[in-house]
């Protein structure tokens, strides 16, 4: 498979941030969001067996491991990777932008699915079946550039029901939408969502590789 890049640093997203957590970035993305941090990602990276990842991963103190990209479904390796993490006792998170199937994860693994919004000109991309393969213990991303993302997105989340089945994050763009307009109208509502900061933007905001 094609590696972006291996590295450990403090996770920032998701139920799971503010631990640290080994960072699995695997190269290649079918979307251009118009906000994309991992450009890098698109093409750079080399090619690594599973065993060559793993012991990498090996070598950090850490359990919690995040397989990442770009896209990382769009490697067939991938399952099979975080099926091997699984089996060594690791906690796998499989972060995707939900455009590639969901099946086939490993039930041990946990799927943080991004829904994309208009605002990052991908919406029309989303492959809505995986909404019906999430499982309890999968979670849910809206990247929200503006006010009306964040109409859509609420939209979304009372179609589509998923307070109550996952937990929902909406996460502000960084650097083109305030958090605090993003929380006053969370509170506004009394939306059962959580207000995601990228925590490891706010902890080096100047590195945008290998955090």
């Amino acid at each position: 498979m094609k590696i972006n890049e291996i590295f450990f640093s403090i996770q920032g997203e998701s139920s799971y941030a503010g631990l640290p957590c080994a960072f699995v970035r695997l190269t290649g993305c079918n979307l251009r969001c118009g906000y994309c941090d991992t450009k890098h990602a698109y093409e750079e990276g080399r090619e690594q067996t599973a065993e060559q990842v793993i012991d990498a991963v090996s070598r950090f103190p850490t359990k919690l491991v995040e397989v990442t990209g770009g896209e990382p479904l769009l490697q067939e390796e991938t399952l099979s990777l975080v099926t091997a993490f699984a089996e060594r006792g690791y906690k796998v998170l499989i972060e995707t932008n939900g455009t590639v199937s969901l099946r086939g994860i490993d039930a041990r693994a946990t799927v943080v699915m991004d829904i994309k919004c208009p605002g990052s000109g991908m919406s029309g991309r989303m492959l809505w079946d995986n909404v019906d393969l999430l499982r309890p213990h999968d979670e849910v991303k809206f990247v929200l550039t503006d006010r009306d993302d964040y109409d859509w997105a609420s939209g979304i989340i009372e179609e589509r029901k998923l307070v109550g089945k996952h937990i929902v994050h909406l996460s502000p763009a960084y650097s083109v939408l305030d958090p605090r307009l993003l929380a006053s109208w969370i509170l506004e509502d009394g939306l059962d969502a959580r207000l995601q900061l990228q925590l490891h933007k706010y902890v080096w905001p100047d590195v945008e590789r290998g955090v």
